[in-house]
């Protein structure tokens, strides 16, 4: 039990340290000596943070709704439509949620996933760590073939061993600066690994890496030393930006004014508690539709809540957050979408 909770502390540190290199001179600013750097809110949140966070030592938050509002949170789950997802209509885009950060896209007949995870755990072991609070939506098995997969950084709730090795060798995958070594540890070369701002065109597609506010590891010995992205999928059918996991910045607005409008945006409301904390790497639901705004975004879908209890905030309080502060920002609560886990929407 002590070993659980030693790697349960560490993983969460993996999720929560962030250190602040210097950039080389001529070098892009979000690039260091040693590594990455966020290009707005770059705090340093270290192991004394991350106690004093554990410990209840930081300032004092409640709930932003009231108990009464939040009841026992049980996931609504969607019997699968097997059907449509082996055989998506290619004039549009079909989103089916897994669950997490791990989405089903499928649109110009290419089947995509971002940061599957269909592990019992997030945790680099399979007996401790952090574990699902609801079953993957779909099944592994009853996936159709996946063409093409999208990661936003190396945490261990976005990146999983497990799942990877699975999936092999056989998609093409869409990955930040500095992961291909992982990758090919595993003996995966199938890579596109990218930068900032940097395009691939691939699979009939046009795959763009932009900026999010978050950080790396998966220990404490190796902060920031690869990037984290958010991506931009271009297809005739739309553009669909996947936000992985990110605190807010003005960065959202510059991805706006350069692709915008975006067909479809995944952007993440939950692990936000508590903000003194958690608020520069993880938005909240008003943050995630200022990025949905920012972003010019038509439709957007959330995601990041419901699957792992990362943070504080009572597991059911992020969907009903977001209709919220949907309502007091005068927006159609259609426009930003709770999923059922297994749930397939299309969009055209």
């Amino acid at each position: 039990m002590m070993l659980i909770n030693l790697w349960g502390f560490l993983i969460v540190w993996s999720c929560a340290a962030v250190e602040s290199p210097r950039s080389d001179i001529g070098s892009p600013a979000h690039h260091t000596p040693k590594g990455f750097r966020n290009l707005y809110d770059d705090s340093n949140r270290g192991a004394g943070a991350l106690l004093k966070w554990k410990l209840g030592l930081g300032p004092q938050e409640s709930t932003v709704l009231s108990p009464d509002e939040i009841p026992f949170c049980k996931p609504s789950m969607a019997e699968p439509e097997l059907n449509r997802i082996k055989n998506p209509d290619p004039d549009q885009i079909q989103i089916t949620w897994v669950g997490h950060s791990t989405f089903l896209i499928q649109m110009d007949g290419v089947n995509i996933l971002t940061d599957p995870i269909f592990n019992d755990r997030s945790s680099p072991f399979s007996f401790g760590g952090i574990k699902r609070l609801a079953a993957p939506g779909v099944r592994f098995e009853d996936l159709p073939p996946i063409h093409a997969v999208l990661i936003s950084h190396n945490h261990y709730d976005h990146l999983d061993k497990h799942t990877i090795k699975r999936l092999a060798n056989r998609p093409k995958y869409f990955i930040p600066l500095g992961l291909a070594r992982w990758f090919k540890k595993r003996k995966i070369d199938h890579l596109i690994e990218l930068d900032w701002w940097q395009s691939a065109s691939s699979l009939g597609l046009k795959f763009h890496s932009v900026p999010i506010q978050h950080f790396s590891g998966r220990s404490p010995f190796d902060q920031n030393k690869t990037l984290w992205s958010g991506w931009i999928v271009e297809a005739k059918a739309g553009r669909i930006f996947f936000a992985g996991d990110t605190g807010y910045s003005p960065v959202f607005k510059e991805i706006g004014k350069r692709f915008g409008p975006i067909s479809v945006s995944l952007i993440p409301i939950g692990a936000y508690m508590p903000r003194w904390f958690m608020g520069p790497v993880h938005v909240n639901p008003p943050e995630a539709i200022r990025i949905h705004q920012d972003t010019n975004s038509q439709q957007s879908i959330a995601s990041h809540w419901g699957t792992f209890k990362l943070s504080d905030e009572p597991v059911g309080e992020p969907p009903l957050y977001l209709e919220k502060a949907l309502k007091e920002a005068g927006l159609y609560k259609k426009k930003f979408l709770i999923m059922k886990f297994g749930e397939t929407l299309s969009f055209r």
